[in-house]
């Protein structure tokens, strides 16, 4: 380890560091624009300069010199002031004067630097340079003027996404950055982009001039759209969310989140039940609560009585449910809405065990009915870097565009029984061999094929199965499930079923049963209802999340719920008075010390032990493979709710042209 001298402090730095990462061990604030954490060196920006000895008597960039042993580094040195102060001029020269009006104001690097290391005027009087605008979708904004060329969207497309979808045009002082024929960003990480930009050259068109930053109040929670818990921060003002960003979690999404997890908030605010709701003649009818609860008793269901956990639903409302339905005497749980039912006597059979960090240090990865890039994109960035590193990956089921090389051996199931021989060898040889279960590939029983690969080694197991809901692991861990699925609980015909937020269950299984919709959008499961008590959606209560790696995770309340929705848990604790039964907490501290007692892994923030892998069955795979997710931005009801959502599965998926006012 080459030791440096930095203003004048000695300090050892690990081989192959670079002179600003060492400034950096130091504590020394480098200004930088270009240089990211996550991206390849660029030394295109400059700011980053520092004074080095030996070497030659100018200022280098410190972002693309390796440090070396005996090193004198200076950062504070009246040189190092005049060139970034002489860069920060250079940088300014085309830039507008837009801050009054532009989305970055508040919190913009350029802004920030500019104040910290600038001059404080300019020497610069001829016309600024402009840039003519560039479409990259429905999702950001450009004012390409702002741009500095940093390429920081550039190398982001390129290295991370595995889209190359942003590039630069021209030379010298007639460079643009654009999308190639001026088309949008089509993919599931695009609005990434608008988080690295360090100027206003790419900010949020849904958010463009919503709010600043200081009027926000900053709530921390957890992504609901896909399985892999994004760590995610919400930004709200008086009771609407406005925006959703991500939080860096190096074990669970980088820094990154897909547009899904951003966008949808806007869905929070539209298609709300914020009353209550009771269908007479055929028709839905506003109530109040006692009317509500009155019909509910009526129906005298005792021990037939079922509740069913959508997608997004969190671990307190599912034990809440599953707490009140013990108390009558009824085991009929499940959340699996669309009918799966694979054996759930031990978790560790599904679940992502080599853990979303570890899938990257994978060398031969076998991906079973998993249509990765829209069931989880974070994890195929994951899996683009298991590549980069000389992994092979080979796929069974129908052929999806994926952004790294892969063989695809069909889309019958029954391959995963009789691989081909150079996939059973690239297994057999790999030193961390893994395999992917999507929901695919559960539904059409390969699990057992699965577990029957040689996928474990000394300290490694590779198992993976890839969830699609939010609530799956632990509605799991809970015991929120039937050995057969949904069917299970139809055939048992329940007097009383209540929908926990589930959206995706073809409720004409239940025809003879009373409905309750407990949930907050007016989407399927509330059309098929015959009560509708609304709820919080996740941004609206305290809630604890699992995901698909078994990580628990807990997210905050950041606004109240509207009118007369109540939290889940409330609503089942009042149905609790309604039925006579006792549930043993009157509060959610209650709830939670009551769950944390049953399921004590719940109550650890961080990856639940799930023991080891059983053996496998005997069950044979077969049929065709069918992906169940046929719209990436429409997968759940806030989703379906949000306008920006459904514009982008419009333009992106479909080709459909936005129709102005004027057509």
């Amino acid at each position: 380890m080459p030791k440096v001298t930095i203003d004048g402090e000695q300090i050892e730095v690990p081989d192959g560091a670079t002179v600003l990462q060492a400034c950096e061990l130091a504590g020394k604030e480098i200004p930088r624009f270009c240089y990211h954490e996550r991206l390849s060196i660029a030394g295109n920006c400059r700011m980053c300069l520092v004074e080095v000895k030996p070497g030659p008597p100018k200022p280098q960039a410190s972002c693309a010199l390796p440090a070396a042993e005996g090193q004198e580094i200076r950062t504070d040195s009246q040189m190092v002031k005049l060139a970034r102060e002489g860069v920060m001029e250079f940088l300014l020269i085309n830039h507008p004067l837009d801050c009054p009006i532009c989305d970055q104001g508040g919190e913009c690097d350029l802004q920030d630097q500019s104040v910290a290391y600038g001059r404080g005027g300019t020497r610069y009087y001829e016309n600024k340079r402009a840039v003519t605008e560039k479409y990259m979708g429905p999702l950001i904004k450009t004012v390409m003027t702002r741009c500095i060329h940093c390429t920081r969207c550039v190398r982001f497309s390129e290295e991370i996404a595995g889209v190359d979808e942003i590039g630069a045009l021209y030379r010298g002082e007639s460079m643009q950055i654009t999308t190639y024929l001026e088309k949008a960003a089509a993919h599931e990480l695009s609005a990434n982009v608008i988080d690295l930009c360090p100027v206003g050259a790419l900010t949020s068109r849904p958010y463009a001039f919503e709010a600043r930053p200081w009027e926000l109040k900053k709530t921390l929670s957890i992504d609901v759209s896909d399985a892999v818990g994004a760590n995610i921060r919400l930004d709200s003002r008086g009771r609407e969310v406005l925006r959703a960003l991500p939080r860096i979690n190096d074990d669970v999404n980088e820094e990154w989140l897909s547009d899904k997890g951003r966008y949808m908030v806007d869905g929070l605010t539209r298609r709300r039940l914020d009353k209550v709701w009771i269908r007479k003649g055929g028709k839905l009818q506003a109530a109040t609560w006692l009317d509500a609860f009155a019909a509910i008793k009526r129906a005298k269901p005792g021990a037939s009585i079922a509740a069913i956990a959508g997608d997004v639903v969190d671990c307190e409302t599912m034990f809440a449910a599953k707490t009140l339905l013990g108390a009558m005497g009824s085991t009929l749980l499940e959340g699996r809405q669309t009918g799966m039912s694979y054996p759930t006597g031990n978790l560790a059979a599904v679940n992502f065990n080599s853990t979303l960090a570890g899938i990257e240090t994978a060398d031969a990865i076998l991906i079973v009915g998993s249509h990765v890039r829209w069931e989880a994109p974070l994890v195929n960035v994951r899996l683009r870097k298991a590549v980069k590193r000389g992994a092979k990956v080979f796929v069974v089921g129908p052929h999806w565009e994926t952004t790294f090389p892969a063989e695809f051996l069909g889309d019958d199931a029954a391959v995963v029984h009789e691989l081909p021989g150079h996939v059973t060898e690239a297994l057999a040889k790999a030193e961390r061999p893994a395999v992917i279960v999507g929901g695919a590939g559960l539904a059409a029983g390969v699990l057992d094929a699965a577990l029957a690969l040689d996928v474990q080694r000394d300290g490694w197991n590779g198992f993976n199965v890839l969830h699609m809901a939010a609530s799956r692991m632990g509605g799991l861990m809970l015991g929120f499930a039937q050995k057969g699925g949904i069917a299970d609980i139809a055939r048992a015909e329940p007097k009383v079923v209540l929908a926990l937020g589930a959206d995706e269950v073809d409720w004409s299984q239940f025809a003879g049963s009373l409905k309750v919709y407990i949930g907050h959008h007016g989407d399927k499961g509330a059309h098929a209802a015959d009560i509708i008590l609304p709820a919080a959606a996740y941004s609206e209560k305290d809630g604890t999340y699992v995901n698909t790696e078994g990580r628990v995770q807990f997210a905050e309340k950041a606004v109240f719920a509207p009118g007369d929705a109540r939290e889940d848990w409330t609503i089942l604790r009042a149905l609790a008075d309604a039925f006579g039964v006792r549930v043993g907490f009157d509060s959610l501290a209650e709830l939670q010390a009551k769950m944390i007692s049953e399921v004590p892994a719940l109550g650890v923030e961080g990856l639940a032990s799930y023991g080891k892998l059983p053996k496998a069955g005997k069950t044979k795979a077969k049929g065709a493979i069918r992906y169940p997710i046929q719209d990436f931005y429409l997968t759940n009801p806030i989703a379906r709710a949000s306008v920006v959502m459904q514009r982008c599965s419009a333009e992106l998926l479909h080709g459909e042209d936005l129709a102005e006012a004027a057509e």
